[in-house]
């Protein structure tokens, strides 16, 4: 992102992340990234992490993921973007999706504020859930505080948006295995946008709770606010950040577990 912008890039967002191979110690891990689309202000960049067995030289796809970008402007001023030259027939193919995705992210977006709303308006209808041997979410919620530390940021002092992604899956995956007294794993995560940058020295809480459990699999909320030490004392939390991350769990023979139900 850095090298198609010439100047320093922070993420905004991550489109839904699936998972579809699981990757292990002593296994190799090569990661591909390239700017598919700029937009005005922002831009698209497609990651690409495969996973290489040293014994067997098999490579499999882990993940494809699309992170969207803005350049992070010396002044006040926002910065244009010039457009990525299309070399190859892939390169045209992610440069006429890229429009698509972002059509679908903002689509969703609103969509998803728009159920926020009317949920609202209709008040508390959790009194109304009758059902046996249902599991309460209160059960299911999980929460955790971290520091940021130097280690955990960039060279602006930012959080690494991956860090985050890696608190929030160990938070949630306490969360999830609450529910299914097994080890779940993690299939996807969705709606992964940050909405304001945490730094060094802030404490980020992570709450984690079980929103709906289907049959095979579970989605877990997580929320992550940041406070630096002023916010603490007055407890004024900035919400950084949000997401759904979607489990599963299998037996030893690699067969999918069900999941009981949960009570709102």
């Amino acid at each position: 992102a850095e090298k198609h912008a010439g100047v320093s890039c922070v993420t905004v967002s991550m489109d839904d992340i699936q998972f579809e191979e699981a990757a292990r110690v002593g296994q190799i891990i090569a990661i591909k990234a390239k700017v598919n689309r700029a937009f005005k202000t922002s831009m698209e960049v497609g990651i690409k992490v495969t996973v290489q067995d040293v014994l067997t030289n098999v490579e499999k796809i882990v993940s494809v993921a699309y992170a969207t970008y803005v350049a992070k402007p010396v002044g006040a001023g926002k910065i244009a973007l010039e457009p990525v030259k299309l070399l190859s027939t892939e390169d045209h193919l992610e440069h006429a999706l890229a429009i698509e995705r972002r059509r679908i992210r903002l689509g969703y977006e609103q969509i998803f504020q728009n159920l926020m709303q009317e949920s609202n308006k209709e008040g508390d209808y959790c009194d109304t859930f009758e059902e046996e041997d249902a599991v309460s979410t209160d059960v299911t919620h999980v929460q955790s505080i971290e520091l940021v530390q130097p280690p955990h940021a960039n060279h602006h002092g930012n959080t690494f948006g991956g860090q985050i992604m890696a608190w929030m899956e160990t938070v949630a995956s306490i969360s999830a295995s609450r529910l299914c007294h097994s080890y779940p794993v993690l299939k996807s995560v969705n709606m992964f946008k940050f909405w304001g940058p945490s730094v060094v020295g802030d404490r980020l809480v992570f709450n984690a709770v079980v929103n709906n459990a289907f049959q095979n699999s579970v989605e877990v909320g997580v929320r992550v606010e940041a406070y630096n030490c002023e916010e603490w004392i007055k407890d004024q939390a900035r919400h950084i950040n949000s997401a759904f991350l979607i489990f599963n769990t299998v037996n030893d023979k690699g067969e999918l577990l069900t999941f009981p139900r949960i009570k709102p």
